[in-house]
């Protein structure tokens, strides 16, 4: 595609930073802007103009953005409820899209967003920046040069504090507060699945298969109110829906299993605790570390910390991934330790070459759908529940080099 031209929807917090470090320091025209707040909407055209491009059009309604003869590509940060239909309704009006992550209502938005990809072939790509993160592209090139051996056991996290944005949801104007207050499941999948199904080469010779999920009590929320926010008699006398702390437990049909941790109402650290267990070493982002299975590198069980906190550093001239060095080479920029400028710039590199997106609407519905499913499980005290297969089988055959 040539001539690339944006219509940008959704003018939120995360929005509005992508918009501003992202998009339009990469010198992407911006034809229009849509926020259902009007103000926002505004702010972001301001922003576009201060950038040195024409004020673009405004909108509150992104049906206008999606018919605006003006745009060809869609860009989707609104609320979670939102993501599939605005996707579905730009693919079907021939709108190339790039969509924000966040976790599926239904399995019924899963099929609904690649049945459109399938019947209209329009260019989409599911923006889950944690897939290109230095780290993560580093630790999958240790495992394609089979540094790692066979890999058996992987897991991640959506490990964040996120007790104030959720308790200031009505000031802020942010959906996760009525997310929380009404649903128990993995909300947040995506950043820590992403790259392990990526190492685990899933809908690539590889897929998930199963998952249970359980939840512990909500409590966090509730002390943090009651501590924080006393004045408010709506929160401090609800009771929330989302557990504090959410397994997930997935099988894939290679045998490897996957465990996912939410834990976004207490008191912790940020974390995405990315870890890839092989047969021949392993990576834990906790301790940023990496264990190999090798003379020069056995140790006494005790003297692990001195010999492995943080000593990924060491292996990163060698394995840093090929797309990081030349990043590296040509200028780390924007935002979350430049993950975000880098998959814009892979979306509109695929878009402008026609070339196959790096996560494409089968990775978005695969990795969504375990939101729904996690759901399912729960108030189902458990269950074990079957992930569908959004590749209607071809993820035997469709094998990356």
């Amino acid at each position: 595609m040539e001539n690339i031209k944006v219509g940008y929807i959704g003018c939120g917090c995360r929005g509005m930073g992508l918009l501003k470090s992202v998009v339009l320091k990469q010198g992407e025209k911006v034809a229009a802007v849509c926020d259902t707040y009007e103000d926002r909407a505004q702010g972001a055209a301001d922003a576009v103009e201060k950038a040195g491009q024409a004020r673009p059009a405004i909108y509150t309604d992104y049906h206008d953005v999606i018919a605006d003869e003006n745009v060809n590509t869609i860009i989707i940060a609104t609320a979670w409820e939102s993501h599939v239909e605005i996707a579905v309704a730009a693919m079907n009006a021939g709108k190339a899209v790039a969509m924000e992550v966040g976790g599926a209502y239904t399995l019924k938005e899963c099929y609904e967003l690649v049945e459109a990809y399938e019947k209209t072939g329009t260019p989409f790509m599911f923006l889950e920046n944690c897939c290109f993160g230095r780290r993560e592209m580093m630790v999958l090139n240790m495992v394609e040069k089979g540094l790692l051996g066979e890999i058996v056991h992987c897991q991640g996290g959506y490990m964040h504090d996120l007790r104030h944005e959720i308790a200031f949801g009505k000031e802020n104007r942010h959906y996760r507060l009525r997310n929380y207050l009404t649903r128990n499941c993995e909300n947040y999948p995506t950043h820590d699945l992403g790259p392990i199904a990526k190492v685990l080469k899933i809908n690539h010779g590889n897929r998930m298969v199963t998952l249970t999920s359980t939840a512990s009590k909500a409590a966090g929320l509730h002390e943090y109110i009651l501590e924080n926010k006393s004045d408010d008699e709506f929160l401090k006398n609800k009771t929330f829906a989302q557990g504090d702390i959410v397994t997930t437990v997935i099988k894939c049909a290679g045998g490897e299993t996957i465990v996912l941790t939410l834990d976004t109402t207490l008191p912790r650290y940020y974390s995405r605790n990315f870890t890839v267990r092989g047969t021949k070493g392993m990576y834990e982002e906790v301790t940023d570390s990496v264990f190999l299975d090798r003379e020069e590198d056995r140790i006494h069980d005790f003297d692990w910390r001195k010999k492995c906190i943080n000593n990924a550093v060491e292996y990163q001239e060698e394995y840093d991934h090929p797309v990081w060095k030349q990043y590296l080479n040509e200028g780390v920029q924007g935002s979350h330790d430049g993950m975000d400028y880098l998959e814009f710039k892979k979306f509109f590199e695929a878009l402008r070459n026609d070339t196959m997106m790096p996560v494409d609407v089968y990775d978005a519905a695969s990795w969504m759908a375990i939101t729904a499913l996690s759901e399912m499980s729960i108030a189902k005290g458990g269950a074990v529940m079957d992930i569908p297969d959004f590749t209607n089988g071809r993820w035997h055959t469709n094998i990356l080099d």
